[in-house]
């Protein structure tokens, strides 16, 4: 199938719905997924946006420009995750409970069904949040349609959405931390903070994440920094850990989810 001919059957899909409501984190999957909804379907579509500390500003930021300069409908809401016990507890299946407190608050914030943007590669991948997901009902029409990452990279170039075309991976800043580890504001606070820092630093590092380990903090990146660079990341990195008091454990390449240790690890 062309692209164009994908983008056909999303809409079809979209188009069994009268009203839904999208779960946008900011993140190229729920952003194309609302803007197909609201400008190609039949779909009534509200945009339910998390304001929480392991949501970056800059994803804020996005959804909110986006909704005012396309004419969604934006409803921002506090999901709560931070006050529940087994979110913070940060365990194996921490997305489970992030999820499950998102979906209840968007499900009583505007009564509609949700829809959520989850695509078929995230299928191959252990995804707790999918359970929460249908205990609530979501719906995921990337799946339905067959939709993988590349697809959606390749329809945000046709809707001419030149921003996310080029929008890397963003998973939530509480993924940073590792399996076991308290989540809390501070931690989340300090590696937004970091990870800005070093986005600035390395525009062209690809992937770059701050881990919080039982080892101390990790800065990952695609492609690593050598000579002057590296020193730069680790003199300001260091800092800002000596700020906090956390130990600065150094540079390493990316590793897909390094943060997430299942029992076997």
């Amino acid at each position: 199938m062309t692209i164009s001919e994908k983008l056909a059957r999303l809409v079809e899909i979209l188009d069994q719905y009268a009203e839904l409501a999208i779960a946008v984190s900011g993140g190229l999957d729920s952003m194309v997924l609302a803007h197909v909804t609201h400008s190609r379907a039949q779909t009534a579509m509200t945009a339910a946006h998390a304001l929480s500390p392991a949501v970056p500003r800059s994803a804020t930021v996005r959804v909110q420009d986006h909704a005012m300069r396309h004419g969604w409908t934006l409803q921002l809401i506090d999901a709560g995750e931070m006050a529940d016990p087994a979110y913070r507890s940060n365990p194996v299946n921490r997305c489970f409970y992030c999820k499950s407190n998102l979906y209840e608050r968007v499900a009583a914030v505007t009564g509609l069904r949700i829809a959520s943007g989850t695509n078929v590669d995230d299928l191959s991948d252990y995804r707790p949040g999918l359970e929460a997901a249908q205990q609530y009902n979501v719906v995921h029409p990337y799946v339905e349609a067959g939709l993988n990452k590349a697809d959606i990279y390749a329809m945000a170039k046709v809707l001419g959405l030149d921003d996310l075309a080029v929008l890397p991976a963003q998973p939530c800043l509480a993924s940073r931390i590792e399996t076991g580890i308290c989540v809390d504001e501070a931690a989340l606070g300090f590696i937004e903070n970091a990870e800005t820092v070093l986005l600035d630093l390395l525009p062209e590092a690809g992937a770059i994440r701050c881990r919080i380990t039982a080892q101390g903090v990790y800065v990952e990146c695609e492609t690593l920094p050598l000579g002057a660079d590296r020193e730069q990341v680790e003199q300001r990195i260091g800092a800002l850990c000596m700020d906090e008091g956390r130990r600065f454990a150094g540079v390493r390449f990316y590793r897909r989810g390094a943060a997430f240790l299942r029992a076997s690890e």
